[in-house]
């Protein structure tokens, strides 16, 4: 179960000046360019107050020079989780392309106009689901599951407007470090991370594979 990664490797004159702009182009090759299935799909890994981790897969909804922004339920394990600790790495695992982008910072919530912005372009059953998931609670059956979501069907049939749940909503995660990983031959990967500093800018430093 082994295999040899590409041969051209990352360096740090090709590097844009950001880590949000040279995320930006691996994103475009892997979305245009390799066409892997939802680029946007990313690792969500969160520790509770005692330490204890957790993680889970997540679609990034967007991305721009102030973070990394995905929605979920705020009653979720993940959500309790970042209220009592904000720290949260997000992992992009593109493997066929062998490269991995690992974004570490702070969580903190959108705004609700935001918030509600998103959700307006949800499909119509996405914005149900959303009022009919008690996110990460146990339920007694999956036929509760779908009778809740057959009585908001009901309540807001196709075409009407569906409430934003007060419970529901964005974080907008704010890098710390960004690394960009490439897989390479023999092992000996490129790693490069861009490194929050005091003043606003990044500086770049490389790990040893």
């Amino acid at each position: 179960m082994r295999k040899q990664y590409r041969a051209e490797g990352l360096d740090e004159a090709d590097l844009a000046a950001s880590p949000v702009a040279q995320f930006a182009r691996w994103f475009k090759q892997a979305a245009s360019e390799a066409h892997l299935f939802e680029p946007n799909a990313m690792v969500v890994s969160t520790a509770d107050a005692r330490g204890r981790p957790s993680s889970r897969t997540v679609l990034l909804k967007h991305f721009d020079e102030q973070g990394f922004v995905f929605y979920t339920n705020y009653d979720s394990r993940k959500a309790r989780d970042l209220a009592e600790n904000p720290h949260v790495s997000l992992l992009f695992p593109w493997h066929p392309m062998a490269r991995q982008v690992i974004v570490r910072g702070v969580a903190r919530r959108t705004g609700r106009d935001e918030t509600a912005a998103y959700f307006r372009t949800r499909p119509h059953g996405s914005q149900l689901g959303a009022w009919a998931s008690v996110q990460s609670a146990v339920i007694a059956s999956r036929d509760d599951l779908d009778a809740s979501y057959a009585e908001l069907a009901a309540r807001y049939p196709e075409g009407e407007q569906v409430p934003v749940p007060p419970h529901w909503g964005g974080f907008r995660v704010a890098p710390e470090s960004v690394e960009f990983w490439q897989g390479r031959e023999n092992r000996l990967h490129d790693r490069l991370r861009y490194m929050a500093e005091a003043d606003g800018g990044w500086r770049v430093e490389r790990l040893s594979p």
